[in-house]
């Protein structure tokens, strides 16, 4: 059978329309949607239908859409077939060695940004994370990394781009400090943003200038295996 006759048009609709939602969008009209993949209204409705109930497409208090969470299961499952999480934790544990802090790394997902992998200090008192956790993309290292590396214009993400580090001092929690350094793959493509945290008191520019030289040899050592 030949492959154009393997073609399925209700499932390529459909992915049309998941395809249509760009990077960092809050949420989609009907309207726009209809304009972005030229279906017709009636069309997307029904698609809509279908892909919330698997959870791939989530309706907002608003009326608009977004995507849903089942597309965050799939990106997990896709990290995980090509070694990523096998390369990052090991480097997390490292960080940890080192520094004494809590090591974690974080990707992008929509307007927040999404604890991938986390190793906790040993420290009685420390920054804890937990793994999944949702945050702010604005407030915060790794947030600003991510944000840096995903688009955003003016400063101070030109001089993240530039340094390829972004130290915070209490941005989203005013006892809570952190360095990030973006992580690329062999490729150059952009995956996430590995980050060391602390409570303020303890990151002293000392242990920032350590911190930041552990981080950016795990990044070089990350970059190098995974492709």
């Amino acid at each position: 059978m030949a492959i154009e006759e393997q073609r399925v048009e209700s499932v390529e609709r459909a992915l049309t329309l998941l395809n249509a939602f760009e990077p960092g969008a809050r949420g989609m009209t009907l309207a726009a949607l209809a304009a972005k993949t030229h279906l017709y209204k009636s069309t997307i409705l029904r698609l809509i239908a279908s892909l919330e109930r698997f959870g791939y497409v989530a309706r907002g208090s608003d009326g608009t859409y977004r995507l849903g969470p089942a597309i965050w299961a799939l990106a997990q499952a896709y990290n995980q077939s090509f070694g990523l999480e096998d390369a990052i934790r090991p480097r997390l544990r490292a960080l940890v060695e080192a520094t004494g802090e809590t090591a974690a790394f974080y990707v992008r997902s929509g307007q927040q940004r999404v604890c991938l992998y986390r190793e906790n200090s040993r420290l009685p008192i420390r920054h804890h994370l937990d793994e999944g956790i949702l945050l702010p993309l604005e407030l915060g290292a790794s947030g600003r990394v991510l944000l840096a590396f995903t688009g955003a214009e003016g400063e101070p993400y030109e001089t993240i781009r530039k340094e390829r580090v972004y130290v915070s001092l209490g941005e989203r929690d005013p006892d809570v400090a952190a360095v990030a350094v973006p992580i690329f793959g062999r490729g150059g493509q952009f995956l996430g943003a590995l980050t060391v945290s602390a409570l303020r008191s303890r990151l002293t520019d000392d242990k920032v200038a350590a911190g930041l030289k552990e981080l950016r040899a795990a990044a070089r050592s990350l970059s190098a295996d995974i492709d």
